[in-house]
């Protein structure tokens, strides 16, 4: 459990009205003589004749093949401003799909609601996607602000981010073993909840506590900067991590450096640099990559121009290898979401976000506001994976294979885990659901659902 948890406190609903989602779902069987038209009147309570040209072809309209197929349908129509076909799917997918129905449904409207979104950024179907735009726009994701005590109650929810923090830390502790003063860089996504732990594990290492250093990535000011939301300053949150490991007698120095992934935190990296000019040897630095490094843009966004054409991941990889790094933890979804059209990320994505629509089945009632949290900030993936482009499109996930070859070609070496780390990982999947699992993949652990690669965690050493 984090250590900034005690008894959650309540935040209102989400959505004021009881809605779900952004309310484009609706409360129908298909093939029942009763629908509920669109907002605005906008689609009748039946669908247009599909032309015969365009007539689909389609099994059990409630099974997830079905449902990928017609959001894929969906897509090319909206990419080719098929108004016709487009409001036709659209229909079907709305009556379908209800944003409070089971896994599958819930996942589906998260897409429908993604493309929509899409649709009325790009102006494709004008005619089809102004009808809904309002009801988009009313009900927007109203990505959850989290209070300290919140965050750290949530991620301790599932695994998703557990696992990644307890593979890190275990990590972290053998790499820094001797060394007097470690400077951890916190390049995630949760606001520095996994540091409590690390400073528990460092308080009682056997040689005694080091300075404990933290430099905090700070990409709150971006435009599509990820969930979840801290409502809280990094001045604040940094005052009470000092405390708590004050309270652990360990000596701790807190800063933040604005940044940004658009520019492969280049201003981060310039500030490390001028602070190595200074070091004396003693000091262990580490970089704690935890669900982050797939904002840096990829290469389908473009390059940065050096000596060729290098892609800023590549740059961002090479600088910190020259920053010579006691160890590089890496925790990232084992997942691709880089393909340069959005059929090609529909398909990546509907087939690994089912797993957290799946999971939440098991630790969450329906109906709660943490519940609601949750999907939230899944939906807010969705939307960013299929809607965003450019430099706002920062859910651009590569899998384990990708991150090991990147790392590579950097100038690493990977670390392997050890069987004491691997068993604590294992010890912690125990406290959640029996769907929860674990293997080892070459040198990396890998989070599991159902069978299913969730989340995988590597370490790295200058080679």
């Amino acid at each position: 459990m984090m250590q900034f948890t005690h008894a959650a406190v309540t935040a209102p609903p989400l959505h004021p009205n009881g809605a779900h989602g952004l309310g484009l779902g609706l409360f129908l069987d298909v093939g029942a003589p009763r629908a509920r038209p669109w907002p605005a009147g906008g689609f009748a309570s039946t669908p247009p004749p599909l032309p015969t040209s365009s007539k689909i072809s389609l099994g059990n309209l409630n099974s997830a093949g079905c449902m990928e197929q017609l959001l894929v349908h969906c897509a090319n129509a909206i990419e080719a401003n098929d108004a016709t076909l487009t409001q036709q799917i659209l229909w079907v997918l709305n009556n379908i799909a209800p944003a409070d129905g089971d896994s599958n449904q819930r996942l589906t409207a998260a897409f429908l609601c993604a493309l929509v979104t899409r649709a009325s950024r790009t102006g494709a179907c004008k005619a089809v996607t102004a009808a809904v735009a309002a009801a988009v726009e009313s009900a927007a994701l109203h990505v959850h602000r989290f209070t300290a005590v919140e965050l750290a109650s949530f991620v301790d929810l599932t695994p998703w981010h557990r696992f990644g923090y307890m593979a890190a830390n275990a990590a972290i502790l053998d790499a820094v073993e001797g060394f007097p003063v470690v400077h951890v860089v916190d390049l995630s996504t949760t606001h520095c909840m996994q540091i409590p732990t690390l400073i528990d594990m460092l308080a009682s290492r056997a040689e005694g506590p080091p300075i404990l250093r933290v430099t905090v990535a700070d990409v709150a000011s971006c435009s599509s900067a990820p969930p979840p939301v801290l409502d809280m300053s990094y001045d604040e949150l940094g005052a009470k991590l000092v405390n708590f490991a004050r309270s652990r007698n360990v000596s701790m120095d807190f800063r933040v450096v604005p940044t940004s992934p658009a520019d492969a935190f280049s201003s981060l990296v310039d500030q490390l640099r001028v602070q190595q000019l200074v070091l004396d040897g003693t000091e262990a630095l580490v970089f704690n990559c935890h669900m982050l490094l797939h904002t840096v843009p990829d290469e389908t966004a473009g390059s940065v121009s050096l000596a060729q054409s290098v892609s800023l991941r590549t740059m961002l990889l090479k600088s910190l290898r020259s920053l010579e790094p006691a160890l590089v933890v890496v925790a990232e979804e084992d997942a691709d979401f880089t393909a340069g059209d959005v059929v090609g990320r529909l398909r990546a994505a509907f087939n690994f976000m089912w797993i957290p629509y799946d999971a939440v089945d098991t630790f969450l009632p329906k109906g709660s506001e943490q519940r609601r949290w949750y999907e939230a900030e899944v939906g807010w993936k969705v939307e960013n994976v299929l809607a965003q482009e450019g430099v706002d499109r920062v859910e651009r996930q590569e899998d384990r294979t990708r991150w090991g070859q990147r790392m590579r070609g950097a100038g690493f070496r990977p670390v392997a885990f050890g069987e004491e780390a691997a068993g604590e990982v294992r010890t912690m999947l125990n406290e959640h659901a029996a769907g929860w699992g674990m293997k080892r993949e070459d040198d990396d652990l890998m989070l599991t659902w159902k069978g299913h690669n969730v989340v995988f965690a590597s370490a790295w050493a200058p080679s």
